[in-house]
């Protein structure tokens, strides 16, 4: 018997006994086939984080704690058959999970070579048809010093998964040491989530949101030239981390306060009146991640549930950085309330899909707002780092992460558009214009791109 007659057939037992099932895509995971620049197998689409576990673990109770997790979220025994116009969803019943240990030498233990260790976890293709699509090792630095290195497909995760994954994970080590042998059930499933979402999103809704957005995005124009095909360098996004200083976001924040905004509208206005520096143009198109996780019966479950929201801004010279805030807040809100699946958004616009570009926007903002939390009971902690978004659907991305007052700014490009130099520069452009609205709020936006 062949290989693929042996899987159709092991396939048609497990849908008989119903040790797995079928289900349609989710909203989300349609994005990965018929809206983005790379394949959907393609490693680019992989999420992957650094979790630093302190405490003694034994190799034993992790294991059995990863298969908890596995149990109680679906999004682990999630893998892709091929369909007749897109993939479907195989959901099995339970599947067995496989988590490697690793000494690490003296040499091994510095940053760089942990990251080379790192990369076959991270890079190595998963079989989307046959799973598991998670992958994970435990570099053992000393008895009590742990690195859980963690790549997740994106068609069945997203930022918000790695959080309730630390948290799962944690939950589960303890259990196991109670002698417990599961976690409770999460009260709504992924697949249940995607099929209310489906249920939600009838054609009359989706057309009107498509005119809002047709007339929202009119006339944009790209803000520079993005190579087109599929290239080593294309695929890959460099990484380099900064930070703006805890003083400069207090007085963002009392900026944001005064003028009725958020802290992600203020520090966005700034943003686009940046990038208007940088590239020349005066009519800024970023993209930004919603977590869409509004009901909290989601909010436990792991899966594919972002969206992503465009977010326009035309720079007007003469009005001042104030009054910029007071527009960006109500424009975000207005494009916030208009949201609506990626993959519908592209259809609607009537664009291309080319391999290597995203159909709609080049830069990522993001001030990111999902769970990562650092978790420490009786002398076990658990801390997870975010190693990137794992995914190349951006040119250039700006990532805030609240650390204390202070936050972390993660930059990621494309080494073929910019080097690091480039990104450096933007980073203190960004940097300089901040301080240059903290001491003066009501600066004209043509003074203030003067001072830059």
């Amino acid at each position: 018997m062949s290989q693929v007659q042996d899987t159709r057939t092991r396939l048609k037992q497990w849908l008989e006994s119903g040790e797995a099932r079928l289900q349609p895509l989710t909203l989300p995971q349609r994005e990965l086939w018929e809206a983005a620049p790379v394949p959907a197998g393609d490693p680019s689409n992989h999420i992957c984080a650094f979790i630093n576990v302190r405490g003694p673990i034994s190799q034993q109770g992790c294991e059995a704690a990863v298969q908890k997790v596995a149990d109680r979220q679906e999004a682990f025994r999630i893998s892709f058959l091929p369909g007749k116009e897109q993939p479907v969803q195989l959901i099995r019943r339970s599947s067995r999970q496989v988590l490697h240990f690793q000494e690490l030498t003296d040499k091994q233990q510095h940053p760089e070579a942990l990251e080379e260790l790192a990369q076959p976890v991270f890079r190595t293709p998963f079989d989307m048809v046959g799973g598991p699509l998670v992958r994970s090792v435990v570099f053992r630095r000393s008895a009590e010093d742990h690195v859980l290195v963690v790549a997740i497909h994106h068609a069945i995760a997203d930022g918000w998964t790695l959080g309730v994954f630390v948290q799962d994970l944690f939950a589960a080590y303890l259990l196991g040491l109670k002698g417990g042998t599961a976690l409770p059930p999460v009260p709504l499933s992924y697949a249940d989530w995607g099929a209310q979402e489906r249920a939600f999103w009838q054609p009359a809704l989706l057309a009107e949101r498509g005119m809002f957005w047709k007339k929202a995005l009119e006339g944009i124009t790209p803000l520079w030239q993005s190579p087109a095909g599929l290239t080593d360098a294309s695929r890959t996004r460099l990484r380099w981390v900064s930070s703006v200083p805890a003083p400069l976001v207090r007085t963002v924040r009392e900026i944001a306060r005064r003028n009725g905004a958020t802290l992600f509208s203020t520090m966005l206005a700034a943003f686009q009146v940046t990038l208007s520096k940088w590239t020349g143009k005066e009519d800024i198109l970023v993209g930004t991640p919603v977590a869409n996780r509004g009901k909290p019966a989601v909010r436990e479950s792991m899966g594919y549930c972002a969206g992503i929201v465009p977010l326009r801004g035309r720079i007007d010279p003469d009005r001042t950085f104030a009054e910029r805030v007071r527009t960006v807040h109500e424009s975000t809100v207005d494009a916030f309330a208009n949201a609506m699946p990626f993959a519908e958004l592209v259809k609607a616009l009537g664009v291309p899909v080319t391999p290597g570009c995203n159909p709609v926007f080049q830069v990522r903002f993001a001030l990111q707002n999902h769970p990562v939390p650092d978790i420490s009971v009786n002398g076990m902690s658990l801390q997870l780092r975010m190693r990137s978004t794992g995914t190349c659907r951006f040119d250039v991305a700006c990532e805030l992460t609240e650390e204390g007052e202070s936050l972390e700014v993660v930059w990621l490009y494309r080494p073929d558009l910019f080097t690091a130099e480039d990104i450096q520069a933007l980073h203190r452009l960004y940097l300089g214009l901040l301080m240059s609205v903290c001491n003066t709020p009501e600066i004209l936006t043509a003074a203030l791109m003067t001072t830059l």
